[in-house]
Formats: C-alpha cells, structure tokens, sequence
C-alpha cells in the first residue's frame, strides 16, 4: 500500500497549513477575550474576509462538485483539511458549502436556497433533535398539519448548531402520524421571516447552539425538501455524510497540543532536570502519539472507504468513538504536564479541554457509537478484521 500523498494534495494540505498558521492562529488571544465578553468566535464581517481570502486561492466549496463551483475534493482530502483547521480554536470553516441533502432540491429550490447557500449570500440549519429527541430520531414530535395548500407546523427543536444565524432551515416534522418515521416524516424549507424563532443555549464550550420554536408556522406545499414522507431518509443521509470529519478535526489539535505539552516537557524543570526526564511524563507523551498515529489512520481509513464506494458506516463509528474519547484524554494529560499553568486561562488548553468534550456527545454519543459497533459485529453485518472492505 502506497500512503504518501501525491503532489497535489501535499501542496493543498500545505497552503491550509500556512494559511491556518499565518491568518487564523493570530486571531486566537482575539477570539478567547470575545468569547470571555459574551460574544461568540469571530465577528461575521471578520469570518467571511477570511473566507473570501481563502476564495481568492481557489479554497471555496471544499466538497461542493465542480459543476456548482466547489473543489469537489476527495473524502480524504477533505479529512487532511480539518485536520489542518483543527490545529487551532479559532471557529473558521471555508465557505461555499451547503448542506448534502439540500442537493435534493427542485428547480425552484435550488435557486431559493441552494445556489445562494454555496454563494455564502444565505445561511441554513438542520432542524431535527428535539428535547425529547435525540439519538433517537425517530422520536421526533414536531408536527406539520395539512391546512388547505399549506402545512402548519408546531414544535420544539434543540441544540441546533447554526441556529442562531440561519436564515432559513431544514425542519423534520410528522406529517402522517399513523406511519411512523418510515413514511411520516418530512422535511420542509422554512425561511425564518416564515414565522420561526431561535433561542440561544448557553453551554460550557463555545459551540452555541439554539432552540428553535415552531408556534403554528405556515408554510406551502412548495416548501417540501423532497417527497412527502421521505424526510426520515434524508435525515439520515445528512447524519451519515460525513462523521468522520468531527474526529479529522481532532486530529489537528491533538497535534497542536502534543506538540505543546513536549515544548513544556523540554523547559519546565523540577529538582534540578526538565520535567521531559521523569518517566510519568515521558510515558503521558509516548501513550499521546501512540493514540493519536491510531485516530489519524481510523480516520483516513474510514475516509478512503467513502471514496470507494464502501458502506462507511461502521468505519466512521470507530472513528467518532476513539476520536471522541482519545481527543478528551490526550487534552487532560496536556493540561496535567503543563500543571497549575494548565489550568489558567493564559494557556489556551481549558478552551480546549471544553471543545472537545463536545465530541463525545453531538452527533452521536458515545454509547450510540458503541451501540451501533456491537450491533453490527453481533448480527454479522461486519466480520471481525473484514473492514478493509
């Protein structure tokens, strides 16, 4: 097996490299003093002239085809890019991307919506956890009710990232109660001056997600993403685009860190020798790299799979699992070799220690993970070393 990147990709895992380092680690003192005054990441003026920089070298849509003016890069490719923007806290994503399931949209739609989502001119949100719904989807309660040409829909959805700033969103709602989640779900289109309200969830990260509320939201028929009935699927064809790049990201900072709590090693000294010399940090440091070769190649390789064609779903499971739990111990050992000072906020580790904790929790929890791993192997849908595919 040949695992060396060829020219290209090494220049385009380069310049996100440079362009990390040089534009958005500066911002970082500037972010963690907004964050401290109550102000999320990076102004939104701030963000899109990075994004629009980025734009001038060709970084716009990273997996968005070629034919909508994207990248249309690899799922590897784009795993090495988080990895790389992982590297630092600073909330930075490039631009010209739009939801996968909103490539289902009709001639109309994607005029509305689409194009002008991957323009960067509208932003959206995925609407379907609820207080009483979360791994479960198919618990959902939201309703839309068929109202002469419209549908009126009424409910509560949670912990929706991008909620606060999004224009318009992707809600899941029961529209025929008597089938279920296989044939009742749908998925509407609801622009916020439809009616919808979000409602800012503090938390102990800087995720920020929103509650959005549905009081007897009216909507036309037009406003269906898909076919009626068929939001459950689509529901999960967004859930499974992509997991393995919330533990690519990790990647990035788990190097960052490492790389940190060896500098420290090297120049903090104790009794007379650094600290580097004492076998408890030596061997926090060995288990550290050991873990994080092992994310970066469950990562790659849950990756490689979605660029075969491969069902990916249990690679990208084991991923999401060890990257969630190994990302949250590597950050814990750094933060314990960097001592009292670690604990600070002079050190940007605490900001990462409340980040990554998010990874065992959204888009699927670590138990779920683990659930769907032990299901999978138990009812023989994947042989034990037969995920090479």
């Amino acid at each position: 097996m040949d695992f060396s990147l060829s020219v290209e990709e090494r220049e385009i895992r380069d310049w996100v490299r440079t362009f990390v380092q040089r534009e958005l680690v500066p911002l970082e003192q500037e972010v963690l003093r907004r964050e401290r005054a109550g102000e999320a990441g990076l102004p939104a003026e701030e963000l899109e002239a990075l994004q629009l920089k980025a734009r001038d070298s060709g970084f716009w849509g990273v997996q968005t085809p070629e034919e909508y003016g994207g990248m249309g890069l690899s799922a590897v490719m784009t795993a090495l890019l988080e990895a790389e923007l992982g590297r630092t806290f600073v909330p930075f994503r490039f631009g010209g991307s739009a939801d996968n399931i909103l490539f289902y949209a009709n001639e109309e739609q994607r005029q509305r919506y689409l194009l002008p989502t991957i323009e960067g001119k509208r932003k959206s949100c995925f609407a379907i956890t609820e207080p009483g719904a979360g791994s479960d989807a198919k618990a959902i309660r939201a309703t839309a009710r068929k109202d002469g040409a419209d549908w009126v829909i009424n409910g509560e959805k949670t912990f929706i990232t991008g909620g606060s700033e999004a224009d318009f969103t992707m809600v899941f709602a029961i529209t025929d109660p008597e089938k279920g989640a296989d044939g009742g779900v749908t998925c509407f289109l609801v622009d916020r001056e439809m009616g919808w309200r979000s409602e800012h969830i503090d938390t102990m990260g800087e995720w920020g997600p929103a509650a959005l509320v549905f009081e007897d939201v009216r909507v036309p028929e037009s406003q269906i993403l898909g076919e009626l009935g068929g939001g459950f699927n689509l529901a999960m064809q967004w859930i499974g685009r992509g997991r393995y790049l919330l533990p690519a990201r990790a990647i990035g900072s788990c190097e960052r860190l490492l790389s940190m709590a060896i500098e420290h090693a090297n120049s903090r000294e104790t009794f007379g020798a650094p600290i580097a010399d004492r076998q408890a940090i030596q061997w926090m440091i060995a288990d550290s790299g050991v873990e994080l070769e092992a994310l970066r190649w469950l990562v790659l390789h849950a990756a490689w799979q979605v660029d075969s064609g491969l069902d990916s779903r249990h690679a990208q499971s084991i991923a999401k699992l060890y990257g969630g739990q190994k990302a949250n111990e590597i950050v814990d050992r750094v933060l314990q070799i960097h001592g009292g000072m670690g604990y600070t906020r002079e050190l940007p580790i605490e900001r990462w220690y409340r980040e990554l904790r998010l990874l065992r929790i959204y888009e699927g929890t670590d138990e779920i993970q683990r659930r769907t791993i032990a299901r999978n192997l138990l009812k023989g849908h994947v042989k034990v070393g037969g995920t090479l595919g």
